[in-house]
This record gives structure tokens, C-alpha cells and sequence, in this order.
């Protein structure tokens, strides 16, 4: 009888021990939550949006173990990719052009046929972004109206840049189809083809500096950047154009002597609605918490204003990202 009851203690004993540690265990779950993953798709790895993403994902991951969330970034083929890919689930974020943004939630472009995007939504302003076009100086363009007969690359479909120099091509009176022989390649690719003479000029809409531009005016063919002409028109008819130039200082390659005039537009950061309002909450709150820091990451985002930060948004801002925005003060 004596050990029956020896026994039986002990087993008690160990449901004591087993119970308190799952407790434990418990209150040690609600401060290290399990790891939940979100992708960032940003565009080619020689532009802007790419290290966008990763200074992104480097301020979210640092409190890691605050909100059990871990960013990664992917190289993909740019804004529209970015906006499908978030809708269907393949990505919970994307860099957006502003332009691609409005015409996705509106049913705009290439998004016609499928019609209004209402499950876009928006988190925050990125960089500005200038439509920018290069040529080598031996093609003999000088003038946007030198483009006619040559070898150009639009950007590849899919990409906002593409539809930005159709746009500037168009407000020009140059039909991309007929007066340039179009090509079609992404534009991490552009500057190894202009330095190959196997094109003539290139556009890419782009934050400056940039690693693309880097490269084109700094190989053996000598290189010039073009100003975009007609820009009132442009901006007149697409409300989210404005604006900009191409720093002469950035590219000391380059044969141009002063700053090019040009127009652009915003990367933006964009999700999905059924994006979890947590998820959202963590990557917008850490970006403004730590803006200074931010804003040390990339030198194209010198500019930027948590203010400016919340313009250029045409799709509705994702709760997740408001409720920061409420208790930060900030008026979207």
C-alpha cells in the first residue's frame, strides 16, 4: 500500500512538473511567436527596387523575434508582375510604379480585361523615379526626336518603364511600332547591349543613382543622357506623372555637362488586402520608427519625407498600415 501510494505521488509530482512547463512554455511563445515569412517583389537587381526591398527587410527583421515575421526579398520582372503576383497570394508585398498602381486598382492597361484590382491596397511611398533615357553618342542621338530608325529598348512587357516610354514616346509623335526599331529586353540587360552596340539608346524608370546607369556610362562606348521633351502634355493627361531630373553629378561618365530635364513617378509599396493587418502593421510601424536609418540606406532615398511618404497612393491604404499611421499622427 505504502509504495501504491509512493507511486501515485510521484506520478502527480510529474504532472506538476509537465503542467508548469507547458505554462512556461506558453508565456515564452506569446514573446517569440512562431516565424511567419513575407516576400517582398521588387524588379531587377541593378536597380533601385531590389535594394528598396532589402532595406526594407533588413529594419523588419531585426525584430525578428517581436513579431515572429522574417522578410526576404525576390528579383522579379517589375510592377505588374509585382501587382499580380501580390493578388494571387505568390507575394504578400511589391514595388509598384504610382502609375501602375492607379491603373491596376482602376482596371486600367493591362488590367482591362480583368477589370477593376479592388483587393490592392496601399502602404507607403517609396523614392522618386525618373523616366530616364540613354544613348550612345556614337548612334548620333543628341534630341528625343533622334530615337527615329534606331535601335531602342522599351523595357520588357510587364514593366512599368515600358509603358513610361511609350507614354514619352507618344507625346512625341513617335509610334514605338512603326518610327524605332523597339526592343523588348529587362533592363538589367540594357547596359551590357548599349556597351555591345547591339542598341542605340535604352529608357529605364528608375530611382537615381543607379547600378544600371553606373555600368552604361562607365564601359569603352561613351554615353549621354537625353531630356524628355512635351513634358507639360504628359503631365496634364497622367496625373501621376511629374516632373524631375537626372543629377549630372551622379554620372561623371557621362557626356552630358548639366542635369536632364525628364518626368517620373513613385515607387510605392503595395499589398493584398487579405494580407494579415499584423503583417502590415510590422513592416510600415519599423520603416517609420526607424526613418532616419531607413532613409541611410539607399542614396535615393535622400529625399524622402515621412509625409511624402504617404502621397502618390491611389489604391485605399491597407488597415494594418493605417492603424500605424493613427497612432503615429500621420494624415494620409
Amino acid at each position: 500500500m505504502k509504495t501504491l501510494l509512493s507511486s501515485l505521488a510521484l506520478i502527480l509530482s510529474l504532472c506538476v512538473i509537465g503542467c508548469s512547463q507547458q505554462n512556461n512554455g506558453d508565456e515564452v511563445g506569446q514573446t517569440a511567436p512562431k516565424t511567419r515569412f513575407a516576400t517582398i517583389g521588387t524588379g531587377g537587381i541593378t536597380g533601385v527596387y531590389y535594394p528598396t526591398g532589402g532595406a526594407i527587410a533588413k529594419i523588419v527583421n531585426a525584430k525578428r523575434d517581436v513579431y515572429g515575421l522574417r522578410c526576404t526579398v525576390e528579383s522579379t520582372g517589375g510592377s505588374v508582375f509585382n501587382v499580380n503576383a501580390v493578388l494571387s497570394g505568390d507575394l504578400e508585398f511589391g514595388v509598384v510604379q504610382s502609375d501602375r498602381q492607379h491603373q491596376a486598382y482602376h482596371g486600367q492597361k493591362e488590367w482591362q480585361d480583368a477589370g477593376p484590382q479592388k483587393n490592392l491596397r496601399s502602404v507607403f511611398s517609396l523614392h522618386p523615379e525618373a523616366v530616364t533615357l540613354l544613348a550612345a553618342v556614337d548612334a548620333g542621338i543628341e534630341t528625343f526626336a533622334d530615337l527615329k530608325g534606331k535601335r531602342v529598348n522599351i523595357g520588357n512587357p510587364g514593366s512599368g518603364q515600358r509603358e513610361n516610354a511609350i507614354d514619352a514616346l507618344s507625346a512625341s509623335g513617335i509610334d514605338y511600332t512603326k518610327d524605332i526599331l523597339a526592343e523588348s529586353v529587362k533592363a538589367a540587360e540594357a547596359p551590357g547591349l548599349l556597351q555591345d552596340e547591339r542598341l542605340d539608346a535604352f529608357f529605364y524608370t528608375v530611382g537615381h543613382p543607379s547600378g544600371a546607369f553606373k555600368e552604361a556610362t562607365s564601359g569603352r562606348l561613351k554615353t549621354r543622357f537625353i531630356a524628355i521633351p512635351n513634358t507639360d502634355d504628359l503631365i496634364k493627361s497622367f496625373p501621376y506623372y511629374a516632373k524631375t531630373h537626372i543629377p549630372v553629378s551622379f554620372y561623371p561618365g557621362a557626356a552630358n555637362t548639366a542635369d536632364t530635364q525628364t518626368f517620373g513617378v513613385k515607387a510605392t509599396l503595395v499589398t493584398s488586402a487579405a494580407v494579415p493587418d499584423d503583417v502590415v502593421y510590422a513592416v510600415t510601424k519599423e520603416v517609420f520608427e526607424h526613418f532616419e536609418e531607413f532613409k541611410n540606406l539607399h542614396p535615393a532615398f535622400e529625399v524622402l519625407t515621412r509625409e511624402g511618404m504617404l502621397e502618390g497612393l491611389s489604391a485605399p491604404i491597407h488597415p494594418g498600415a493605417m492603424k500605424y499611421y493613427k497612432e503615429a499622427g500621420l494624415k494620409p
